[in-house]
This record gives structure tokens, C-alpha cells and sequence, in this order.
């Protein structure tokens, strides 16, 4: 197809269809809140009209494979099926340690492509640095694996700040919610029709 030719066949079906968002929870730890932080953000997001929300737990995935076989599991299959399917994700993340986990990164992995060309934003909680560093090491891997990480995130503190998910959220949460979900919109839209225009190449 000549460069700049307009397919109006792929296009005129797409722009008139809600974002296929998968919002990740990246935690499988004993204890955690990651579902809850999903939930309150949920509840945020599935305001918006434009937006077709599926949560992807990771801790619903208990037979991913301990190390990474030569051929993919059926669970592996299954988890970048659906990434294949998303138009757009949001990570849920804790900050462990100044990272994200382990459970995350080995989930991220088992795709490639499938993240292309896409974008991504971040919901992290932690304490003082509100999963400042889990983010930006994030942005890093989802560099590598050619996705658009969205400029603002949401962090929300823990300890101290009465944070959105413990019932009483502060302005700025829901400040930040609105920012990261105008901007997955946007570039949510604009990338997928350019990957309808032009299918993407690493």
C-alpha cells in the first residue's frame, strides 16, 4: 500500500469502538492490596465511555511456569492472547524494594509483540516515593518492548495520607486518575489507527 493511502475498510470499524484497555494487577503477594488499588481505580476509569475495561490479575495465573520453557504454556498462551486483543494497559504495581515484582516482570516477558505500538500507563502505590521507582523502571522495560508509556501516572502513598484506596482519596489522585486516562485515550486512539494504517515494525 502506497505510503499515506487512507484504508477506510480497517479504520471506519475501528473508530467507532471503545478501547480494549487490560489494567494488569502485578502483585501476587500473600497480603496484598493490589486488588483493591485496581478496584478504586476501576471505578474511576469505568466512568469514561470511550474506554472497554478487563482486569488481568496476575494472581489468577498460579500455573505460569517457574522457569521460562522452550515452548509456551497453555496459561502463557492464554495471558498474551489477551494482550494481543488490548488497544491500551494500565499496570497496578507495588514498589518492593525500589522495583516492581518479580511476578510482573516474568508476565511481561512472556510477550513481545504484542505490546507494540501501544500504549501504557501506571497506577503504583508505596509509601514516601508513592512507587515513583517501580514506575520508572517500568518505563524502561515497556521502552524495550516498543510501547508508548503515558507521560503522567497515578501514585498513591500508603502510609499516612489517607491514599484513594483506603476509602478517603485526595484531590490529587483524582487529579492524576483524569490525566493518565485523557492521555491513554488519546494516544489509545491515535494508535490504533496508525496501526491500522500501517501495520508496525521493530
Amino acid at each position: 500500500m502506497p505510503y499515506g493511502e487512507r484504508p477506510d475498510r480497517l479504520l471506519d470499524g475501528e473508530r467507532d469502538r471503545p478501547l480494549d484497555v487490560a489494567v494488569i494487577v502485578g502483585s501476587t503477594r500473600e497480603g496484598r492490596i493490589g486488588a483493591d488499588v485496581a478496584r478504586w481505580f476501576m471505578e474511576r476509569a469505568a466512568k469514561r465511555d470511550e474506554l472497554n475495561l478487563d482486569v488481568i490479575d496476575l494472581a489468577d495465573y498460579p500455573d505460569f511456569p517457574a522457569s521460562y520453557p522452550a515452548t509456551p504454556t497453555g496459561p502463557m498462551t492464554r495471558f498474551t492472547a489477551r494482550i494481543a486483543r488490548a488497544d491500551a494497559f494500565v499496570i497496578v504495581t507495588p514498589e518492593y524494594n525500589r522495583s516492581f515484582p518479580a511476578s510482573l516482570k516474568q508476565a511481561i516477558d512472556y510477550a513481545y509483540d504484542e505490546w507494540h505500538a501501544k500504549p501504557v500507563g501506571y497506577v503504583a502505590y508505596g509509601f514516601d516515593s508513592r512507587g515513583l521507582y517501580a514506575v520508572e523502571h517500568l518505563r524502561c522495560v515497556f521502552t524495550e518492548l516498543h510501547a508508548m508509556s503515558l507521560r503522567d501516572s497515578v501514585g498513591l502513598h500508603l502510609v499516612g495520607e489517607s491514599p484513594g484506596p483506603s476509602g478517603s482519596s485526595a484531590d490529587g489522585d483524582e487529579r492524576s486518575v483524569t490525566a493518565l486516562l485523557d492521555q491513554l485515550v488519546w494516544w489509545g486512539l491515535a494508535l490504533r489507527e496508525a496501526r491500522a494504517r500501517r501495520p508496525y515494525t521493530s
